[in-house]
C-alpha cells in the first residue's frame, strides 16, 4: 500500500528516563521492536522471548527493579547510553538502532533536547512519568501534567520538514495527553500541523467512552475534559482536520463535527493485521491520499 521507505514516524520522547545508569527511550524502542516484528505480543513492550536474569540480580541488591528491562532489551539501552555519552544525538542513535533492526522507514525522536513528562498526583507530589505509569501502575488520580524543558526544546532535525512535506500526516490512536501532548507542545510542530490541518488525520484512542489500553480516559476526566471521541476532537482540533472514530461512536459524529473536525466512522479496533491495514487505508483516504499511490 505504502512503500516503507517513504514513511517517517515522529515519536514521543517525553517519557524517556534514566534508570540503572542507562538512557531509556520506551516509545522509540516499542515502535522499533513492533515494526521489526520482534515485540513481546503479551506485554506490548520489550522483546519477545525475553529472559530477566539481570533484573532478578538487581532485585537482590534492593535496586529499583520495578522498571523491568529484559536481558535482550538491555543491549539497546547499553548501545544508546554509550553512544550518547560519546556525543551522539538521540536522532543519530535512533537511526543506528533502526538500521540494525533492518527497518527502512525513518524513525525520528520528536526532539534531541531533553523533554520530560511530569505528573502531579491529586494527593501527592509531582513524579516523573515512568514512576506514575509503571511503579504506580497509573492507578492514582492526577491533578496536572507538564512537560519539563518543552519551552527550550527544538524539534529534532527533519521533523518539521517531514510534517510539511508528507502527503498525509496521521496521528496514531495514542494517549492525547501524555503521548501526543509532548509532540504537539513543540511550537514549530504545532505550527506545521496547524498550517496543513486539512490533511492531518487522527484516530481516536477512546472508544465508547473508554481507552482500549492505558489511562487516557481517566487522564482526560481528571484534567477536566471529556473522555470521549468528542473530547479527543476538541483537544486536537487546532492541529487535525479529520478524526477517525470507531463504529461504536457513530452517534457522536455530529458532535465531533460541531467542534470543527470532520468525522469518519470505521472499525478502529486493530484485532488483526488486516483490520489495522484497512484502518490505515481509511485514514490515508481521509487525508486526501488514495491508497496505492506512490
Amino acid at each position: 500500500m505504502v512503500d516503507e521507505a517513504s514513511i517517517t514516524a515522529v515519536v514521543n520522547t517525553g517519557d524517556d528516563t534514566e534508570l540503572h545508569g542507562l538512557c531509556i527511550s520506551p516509545d522509540l524502542d516499542t515502535v522499533t521492536y513492533t515494526l521489526a516484528g520482534a515485540a513481546n505480543p503479551e506485554t506490548g513492550w520489550g522483546l519477545a522471548g525475553e529472559t530477566w536474569a539481570a533484573m532478578e540480580a538487581l532485585a537482590r541488591f534492593g535496586d529499583g527493579a520495578w522498571f523491568r528491562l529484559g536481558d535482550r532489551d538491555l543491549a539497546t539501552h547499553l548501545h544508546r547510553t554509550g553512544r550518547r555519552r560519546a556525543g551522539a544525538t538521540l536522532s543519530e542513535v535512533t537511526a543506528e538502532i533502526t538500521r540494525a533492526w533492518g527497518l527502512r522507514l525513518r524513525l525520528l525522536p520528536m526532539s534531541d533536547d531533553p523533554v520530560r513528562t511530569r505528573v502531579r498526583l491529586a494527593d501527592g507530589p509531582e513524579v516523573e512519568f515512568q514512576e506514575y505509569f509503571v511503579r504506580l501502575r497509573h492507578a492514582v488520580a492526577v491533578a496536572g501534567v507538564r512537560f519539563e524543558g518543552i519551552e527550550d526544546a527544538a524539534p529534532a532535525p527533519g521533523v518539521v520538514e517531514a510534517l510539511e512535506q508528507a502527503a498525509v500526516v496521521l496521528l496514531a490512536p495514542s494517549n492525547p495527553v501524555v503521548s501526543l501532548g509532548p509532540i504537539l507542545g513543540l511550537g514549530p510542530v504545532a505550527a506545521a500541523l496547524g498550517a496543513r490541518r486539512a490533511s492531518v488525520v487522527a484516530v481516536s484512542p477512546i472508544v465508547a467512552g473508554a481507552a482500549l489500553k492505558g489511562p487516557a480516559d481517566r487522564l482526560l476526566l481528571e484534567l477536566g475534559e471529556e473522555a470521549s471521541a468528542v473530547g479527543v476532537a476538541r483537544r486536537l482540533a487546532p492541529y487535525v482536520g479529520t478524526l477517525v472514530v470507531d463504529e461504536a461512536d457513530a452517534g457522536l459524529a455530529a458532535a465531533v463535527e460541531a467542534v470543527g473536525v470532520r468525522c469518519v466512522v470505521t472499525d478502529t479496533i486493530m484485532r488483526s493485521p488486516d483490520v489495522a491495514a484497512e484502518l490505515c487505508r481509511t485514514a490515508l483516504a481521509a487525508g486526501g491520499r488514495v491508497p496505492g499511490d506512490r
